[in-house]
């Protein structure tokens, strides 16, 4: 149902837009393109997310760690082994993509390998493999695929601007629509992520076994991701992220889609210390 809306609310979106571009023809021209559209980023957004990081996949011969950290925490979820992708980037960072589990895939950058203690990425994995066990992968995709199209769409027109009948067209009213349509899609993406992150760290504590090791990997990632920027990052995607992937220089971070790292660590501490009173941490 919230992938139905979205793809529904971003749709009207394309549609005003094509109005500015040309009235009640152009209105159709981008109804008939959404609905495309909203077909080929169902089954296709991501491998348009991959592909934009130039991630690769790996397998259990390429890359036997971090294929084997996946293969356990799929058994213990009860889930089926995802395709499992690294992208060549100096920043840690991490992302779990794809429609269904069925069509699963997790994506970790080379820093996070390099940066992070075993036990520190399985909990960052434990976290990704949540949002897959929770379905949370299929809108988060399809909002990052659709929300790149608006922003791209909106500049466009900006520059641009359309062709419809000047005489009826209220300028302020279509400022007003090229502005605030990539805020609208960035405000949805927010709106879906926040409550996201933290069923998926609570869960990504469990299935590691000890949410400390999720809480020590988020600390060292902030410390890492503040510094620098990830290539390739848009404003779009940046919600699929295990943390934000622009550093706090980046005036992007005001449209941050994450919470705060220190309320997320807290609150894993919280639940290290209840499964410690409960005898299920795991040292």
């Amino acid at each position: 149902m919230k992938t139905a809306f979205l793809m529904t609310l971003l749709t009207l979106l394309l549609v005003m837009v094509g109005d500015l571009f040309g009235g009640q023809q152009g209105m159709l021209m981008m109804l008939i393109f959404s609905v495309g559209m909203n077909f080929f980023t169902y089954w296709n957004s991501d491998k348009m997310v991959l592909s934009q990081y130039k991630a690769h996949q790996v397998d259990e011969n390429s890359a036997p760690a971090l294929y084997g950290i996946v293969k356990r925490l799929a058994q213990r979820a009860n889930l089926p082994m995802p395709k499992v992708y690294i992208i060549d980037d100096q920043v840690p960072n991490a992302f779990a993509t794809g429609r269904n589990p069925e069509h699963a895939a997790v994506a970790v950058t080379t820093a996070l390998m390099n940066y992070l203690s075993p036990k520190e990425i399985e909990g960052v994995l434990g976290h990704e493999m949540t949002h897959v066990k929770n379905r949370d992968i299929l809108i988060s995709t399809v909002a990052a695929s659709m929300a790149g199209m608006i922003t791209t769409l909106s500049r466009f027109a900006m520059w641009f601007g359309g062709g419809r009948d000047r005489e009826n067209n209220n300028p302020i009213a279509a400022i007003l629509l090229l502005i605030l349509a990539p805020i609208a899609a960035a405000l949805i993406q927010m709106a879906v992520s926040r409550s996201r992150e933290y069923k998926a760290d609570e869960g990504g504590g469990e299935l590691c076994g000890n949410p400390n090791y999720l809480a020590d990997a988020l600390e060292k990632i902030s410390m890492y991701s503040s510094r620098r920027t990830m290539q390739n990052a848009t404003a779009a995607t940046a919600h699929m992220f295990i943390m934000c992937p622009f550093s706090l220089k980046d005036m992007q971070k005001l449209f941050s889609t994450h919470p705060s790292t220190e309320e997320r660590v807290k609150l894993l501490r919280e639940q290290a210390e209840a499964m410690k009173r409960q005898g299920k941490l795991e040292e």
